[in-house]
């Protein structure tokens, strides 16, 4: 494999090495989701975005495959088979959550530039409740549900700096930032499995029911 990533270097009138090739692939093969909005991962971005096929040639063999978003500017590599219970019952219904949030304020135009939604977590609160038919996550266990969101590409929390007094998050230690990736990670059959999950009964629910990264079937059964 060394040798394909030597091989497109030299395509790159001495722009990039194969050492930063291969790592911008195998960033996107663990992070799932590079946006140029990331200062941190801009370089990365353009590279993809303009060897996309290559890239794409060369996870294929891994079971994962490559796509970029030119317009809002993000690569992202969705896994081919999904991996069973390898994603709880609490980040499944979390993520849906956001998935419908971003939907609804994307039908009404209520995107930053870059494609994202702030939602605050009073709303979130309520529409979680509303959705899941389940109790909001308590402190710790929102918190560790964010970094995993963080991990699949698809949210974020806002910067503590970026909450000024006089703005509608003052007194809330900060916003979730819902990314576009989001669309693609968690396809449209995704958004079915929150009535599913208002009626399953606890008996019924079992972390095997459900897998995530699926593409075109967002979280489907494994």
């Amino acid at each position: 494999m060394s040798q394909y990533w030597e091989s497109l270097a030299s395509r790159t009138d001495g722009q990039h090495t194969s050492e930063e090739l291969e790592m911008a692939a195998y960033r996107l093969a663990v992070e799932q989701v590079l946006y140029y909005a990331d200062r941190h991962s801009r370089t990365a971005y353009w590279m993809i975005e303009r060897y996309e096929r290559e890239f794409r040639m060369a996870l294929a063999p891994l079971g994962i495959d490559v796509q970029v978003n030119r317009q809002l500017r993000y690569a992202y590599a969705l896994p081919k088979h999904a991996k069973a219970g390898a994603v709880s019952i609490a980040q499944t219904v979390f993520a849906l959550v956001l998935r419908a949030i971003y939907d609804e304020s994307a039908s009404t135009g209520q995107l930053t530039d870059d494609g994202e939604v702030v939602c605050d977590l009073v709303e979130l609160a309520e529409k979680y409740r509303l959705m899941s038919g389940e109790d909001f996550p308590v402190k710790g266990k929102l918190e560790a549900l964010m970094g995993t969101m963080k991990r699949w590409g698809i949210a974020k929390k806002s910067d503590d700096h970026s909450i000024e007094d006089g703005d509608d998050l003052a007194g809330q230690p900060y916003a979730v930032i819902i990314r576009p990736a989001i669309t693609d990670v968690l396809g449209e059959a995704a958004l079915a499995r929150l009535i599913q999950f208002k009626t399953m009964t606890s008996a019924d629910t079992t972390e095997s029911d459900v897998a995530v990264l699926v593409p075109d079937e967002g979280v489907s059964q494994a």
